[in-house]
């Protein structure tokens, strides 16, 4: 074991690096579950002695105890959300919602894409995107056999208002959630910074799309009619739960926006909402539909990350990064931008930012707050926006193509790369003059 970790000390930045590489190519690959490829790449890291199992050393503290590297707050709020979500979604509330949308539109197809389009990018800022989606593709199906038409594209609407939604909060995206508790932004932090840019994107998108599929959106009078007198009166299953989530789920908003006031962070008033709810429910039914995955597979990444940190790894990046931009405040900008644009559609863009959360936090500390700051949001915007490039760019993707198969209306992966393509660019050129023009001048 000696001379294990005598090689490993000495070659520690290759070894630490190779991991994250190995895991992000079974990630990347699908063949084994990402949770399995995170704890296995995390029990990898601790055993060879890239990160320590002991939390001191004599007397102090270590700083390279591999706890040190779990980013609790993250973590605490993940679950803290998930648990929200999953009671207040029990009520109809958010069913209920859709619905009552979708009347206003009186079962015009066009007017129904736009209005799924919004409602799913709202209801993705303040929910996970895969719960929104889950949430809207029963009621999207059902439309689309009412009005006997294809519900491709309503599918791949919802599919990219999701991801351009969840952009504009910070639990909005996981990879916001990672950047917000990174660099100490708060949830209005990422209203005031994101929500222009996604706005103007989500408007160019939606107009493109309903130009691109207006002829495949045409629906018979009488079936319109069906839609526009939708029966919504039996959708809320429990008014109390209803009144009562939504009470909580308001608070811990306040929470959110009063950040800067009374200085709770966002994972304690999630906590203490999620509690709330708790207490009026059996918290064993509730616990089993939290995502255990996701969760563990965010605690097994920080550990493999934390390998490279330790090492010095996510340092010699920075200094890379630095170097190929000549400290160009602008140059890191776009190059972050990009990509992270084209690399959150081929990879997953949780464990991307998860890498450069950390490298960020480095030039940070040699170059300034204030250098970093665009810096952060085109991490923000590159890594949400890139997961609309593919079909397995972000899990909202996987969810509604797999669904989609189910009925009989199969979405490939050139077929959804064309419209993918074309959207991700609208988003990061929109971004890259917002960037630009609001942080660079």
């Amino acid at each position: 074991m000696e001379m294990i970790h005598a090689f490993v000390s000495a070659h520690n930045v290759m070894i630490s690096a190779g991991l994250l590489i190995l895991a992000y190519i079974f990630i990347a690959t699908e063949k084994i579950p990402k949770v399995t490829i995170a704890l296995l790449g995390a029990g990898i890291t601790i055993f060879l002695g890239l990160v320590s199992q002991n939390k001191t050393v004599g007397e102090a503290l270590n700083p390279h105890y591999f706890i040190n590297f779990v980013d609790f707050n993250v973590i605490f709020l993940l679950v803290s959300m998930m648990i929200i979500v999953n009671i207040s979604t029990r009520s109809g509330i958010f069913t209920w919602i859709a619905n009552e949308l979708l009347k206003h539109t009186k079962g015009n197809p066009i007017q129904i894409l736009i209005a799924l389009g919004v409602f799913t990018a709202i209801t993705s800022a303040f929910l996970d995107n895969v719960t929104t989606v889950i949430l809207i593709l029963p009621i999207t199906f059902a439309i689309a056999r009412k009005l006997e038409i294809d519900p491709l594209p309503y599918l791949l609407t919802e599919i990219f208002s999701s991801n351009i939604g969840g952009t504009a909060t910070l639990i909005g995206d996981p990879p916001n959630i990672i950047i917000g508790s990174a660099a100490g932004f708060s949830f209005m932090d990422f209203l005031y910074n994101l929500t222009l840019p996604v706005a103007a994107i989500m408007v160019v998108v939606l107009t493109v799309l309903t130009l691109l599929f207006r002829k495949k959106l045409h629906a018979d009078a009488d079936k319109m009619a069906e839609v526009a007198n939708l029966d919504n009166s039996k959708t809320i299953t429990d008014k109390f739960l209803m009144f009562r989530s939504l009470f909580v789920l308001g608070l811990v908003i306040l929470g959110f926006v009063t950040h800067d006031i009374t200085h709770i962070q966002t994972c304690i008033a999630a906590m203490l909402g999620a509690s709330v709810l708790l207490l009026f429910e059996k918290p064993t039914d509730i616990l089993k539909d939290v995502e255990w995955n996701t969760i563990f597979f965010f605690i097994g990444l920080f550990i493999i990350i934390g390998g490279v940190e330790a090492s010095g790894g996510i340092k010699l990046m920075a200094e890379w990064i630095l170097k190929v931009t000549q400290g160009s405040q602008e140059a890191a900008s776009m190059l972050i931008l990009w990509a992270s644009g084209i690399v959150s559609g081929v990879i997953d863009n949780i464990p991307y930012t998860a890498t450069m959360a950390p490298m960020l936090n480095v030039i940070e500390k040699s170059m300034g707050e204030d250098y970093t700051f665009p810096l952060w949001w085109a991490l923000s915007l590159g890594a949400c926006l890139g997961g609309n490039l593919t079909i397995i760019g972000a899990a909202a993707n996987v969810i509604v193509s797999e669904n989609a198969a189910v009925e009989g209306h199969p979405i490939t992966f050139l077929r959804f790369l064309k419209y993918g393509f074309m959207v991700v660019t609208i988003s990061l050129l929109i971004c890259t003059a917002y960037i630009k023009f609001s942080y660079l001048q």
